[in-house]
């Protein structure tokens, strides 16, 4: 009895493993790269020594932090894109081909020329191209293409 439950069990989970499929990609070119600002970095002035005489004045260095924001044009839609990681954005190389989805709330792009890593990106905006909506305009009644 025990050695069928078992035998069920494990042709139940190996059917579950595989009836997961590949996340199917969508295509799009990266087409250009800006970098902007997308906050500031503070740095105190403060030393311990200053703290315990009193001493330490109040100098705050700010620096105006850059993100890098790049144009994925897809089949009928370009977007606007940021990394998610800040602190270690890989710079794509603008021109190429990209593979992408949307996961939840971000957009995750793989460059196969690259390493070929999927990395998550937040959409800043999204614009329909205009040459592709005049390729796919309906046709109004007595028309001919």
């Amino acid at each position: 009895m025990k050695i069928g439950m078992v035998a069920i069990l494990t042709f139940a989970t190996t059917m579950g493993m595989q009836a997961k499929d590949a996340p199917a990609y969508e295509k799009g070119v990266l087409l250009q790269m800006d970098s902007s600002s997308c906050g500031y970095a503070e740095k105190d002035g403060k030393t311990i020594a200053g703290e315990i005489f009193g001493t330490d004045g109040q100098h705050k260095n700010t620096k105006v932090v850059m993100c890098q924001e790049y144009i994925l044009q897809a089949e009928r839609v370009s977007y606007r894109i940021r990394p998610k990681d800040d602190k270690h954005p890989v710079l794509l190389p603008v021109g190429e081909t990209a593979q992408f989805r949307i996961h939840k709330d971000k957009l995750v792009l793989r460059v196969p020329e690259t390493d070929g890593k999927e990395r998550e990106y937040f959409v800043l905006s999204m614009t329909p191209r205009s040459d592709v909506a005049v390729a796919r305009k309906p046709l109004q009644r007595g028309e001919v293409r």
